[in-house]
């Protein structure tokens, strides 16, 4: 499989025009151009005790970060504050496990959601997060026994999503943060 520098996926991202930036487009274009694994490698950052989040580019359009996940590490089950993502798993396998909200009441925080489809990424194979049903939840299970990473292209860029608790049906907005920028661990992070 033939696969493309980072460096080189990032000013592909650029170029799309600003009309054509839309899930389908870079859906396309990310299938289209695997990533070189080695060429991320730099951002790659392990923790026993939780995923990371490495920042690698970031613009007013979209931002791009590697997310390394040791074996049995799960995201939470969140959004993305409805903004489009992508991803691609360059390096192990996840799975992503989508829900629907069935029941909702903003006023006290509490959403009932139901699993709807689950999807398994590895060797490059790209996902998108579908605007309609958005609320999901990515996992590096146990049986799949290695580490992994996923590259993740979100646009706009956001700060904060909605967190889900599904032994409560319950909500809450929390703040993101990354674990390197550029490469570099962020201040106050300890692996």
């Amino acid at each position: 499989m033939k696969t493309v520098k980072v460096e080189n996926l990032i000013e592909g991202l650029c170029a799309i025009p600003e009309a054509e930036f839309d899930c389908e487009n870079v859906y396309r274009f990310l299938s289209e151009n695997p990533v070189d694994v080695d060429s991320i490698a730099v951002y790659f950052n392990w923790s026993e005790n939780f995923y990371t989040r490495n920042l690698i580019f970031r613009n007013e359009r979209f931002e791009m970060m590697a997310i390394c996940w040791n074996k049995g590490q799960t995201s939470k089950v969140h959004n993305h504050a409805d903004q489009m993502c992508w991803m691609t798993v360059p390096l192990g396998k996840l799975r992503g496990q989508n829900f629907r909200a069935v029941e909702i009441d903003e006023t006290k925080n509490y959403c009932k959601l139901v699993e709807t489809d689950q999807f398994n990424l590895s060797e490059c194979l790209t996902a998108k997060v579908e605007l309609e049903e958005p609320i999901h939840q990515i996992l590096n299970l146990a049986e799949f026994d290695e580490p992994a990473v996923s590259l993740h292209i979100y646009s706009k860029p956001f700060s904060k999503c909605l967190c889900y608790c599904r032994e409560t049906d319950t909500f809450q907005e929390v703040s993101l943060c990354y674990t390197s920028i550029g490469g570099k661990l962020c201040d106050g992070i300890v692996l």
